[in-house]
């Protein structure tokens, strides 16, 4: 005959579910909060730069001989930042009210300590410090705005690319030449279109005195200048890994479609879908080493 549970084991049953409970509460919380400070820059940054770096790995000896939320952290906390989320990004923990600017700022230093620790036990201090020297430049001594601040980003692409690259190759790998050279062209895509993402933001940027390509040069100018850089691009990289006419033809269509948007829909919810298209693109020039040689 099966015994029952005491009265007492009962308690202490509920006890330990209360307190999984809570535990499970505490940490779907802390991933929450950590996904509305990096959800903006995710598919940006983190996707491509860690897609860079598995392609890259996949496509062999021709290419092989977590810094955005510490990024996210530091750029959120500053009061101008809040007040300009509450006009572009109100969802963000800070504007939302889901933390104070002081509580943001010992998570940074907290987070930037722990990311150089984990750096170098991955063997990539020399990426991790340099990408971090850049953002304390960005965000604490007012580099995020003029022409600086794309070659910033570009330059920090590259850090993360290569560092991505040199990951998933493992420590018995080395990046060739080939693979140098690609990472260099990927960073000139970015700085030479990553405005398109200041394209959606200029309301807030211009509430902050933020000097960034649509505010300095006039939007309609940024606009065109997607317009053909974004095609030409495509050019050089379907060239630099010589793809077939399929590959591309498709390639070369999306950026077709980019331009297109770009000249045609001005709307910021618009602006918004165009800088997701943009993401894709990015994306999906980092499967080239797959299906080309250099």
């Amino acid at each position: 005959m099966r015994t029952l549970p005491s009265g007492h084991a009962k308690r202490a049953l509920a006890g330990q579910l209360l307190l999984a409970l809570r535990a499970f509460s505490s940490i779907a919380q802390a991933f929450s909060l950590a996904w509305a400070f990096v959800e903006s820059n995710f598919f940006t940054f983190a996707v491509p730069n860690t897609v860079f770096g598995l392609l890259g790995a996949l496509a062999g000896p021709r290419l092989l001989e977590g810094p955005v939320l510490i990024f996210d952290l530091a750029n959120q906390y500053p009061p101008q930042s809040v007040a300009e989320d509450r006009a572009n990004k109100p969802w963000r923990p800070l504007p939302a009210g889901r933390l104070t600017s002081d509580q943001a700022r010992r998570l940074t230093l907290l987070a930037a300590s722990a990311g150089l620790v984990f750096n170098y036990g991955l063997g990539l201090w020399s990426e991790g410090l340099l990408v971090q020297v850049l953002s304390y430049y960005y965000n604490e001594l007012e580099g995020s705005g003029g022409l600086l601040r794309d070659a910033i980003i570009a330059v920090s692409y590259g850090l993360a690319n290569r560092a991505s690259l040199k990951l998933a190759a493992g420590p018995e790998n080395r990046v060739s030449p080939a693979g140098h050279a690609w990472t260099a062209v990927v960073s000139g895509v970015v700085l030479t279109t990553m405005h398109v993402q200041d394209i959606k933001d200029q309301r807030g940027d211009r509430m902050r005195g933020r000097k960034t390509l649509p505010l300095l040069l006039g939007d309609g100018r940024c606009r065109v200048a997607l317009a053909v850089l974004v095609p030409s691009w495509s050019l050089v990289n379907v060239g630099f890994w010589r793809l077939g006419l399929v590959a591309s033809a498709s390639y070369c269509l999306l950026a077709a479609w980019i331009a297109q948007r770009v000249l045609t829909k001005r709307e910021a919810q618009e602006d918004a879908r165009t800088w997701r298209i943009w993401c894709f693109w990015l994306a999906s020039l980092y499967a080239f080493p797959l299906f080309g040689a250099p």
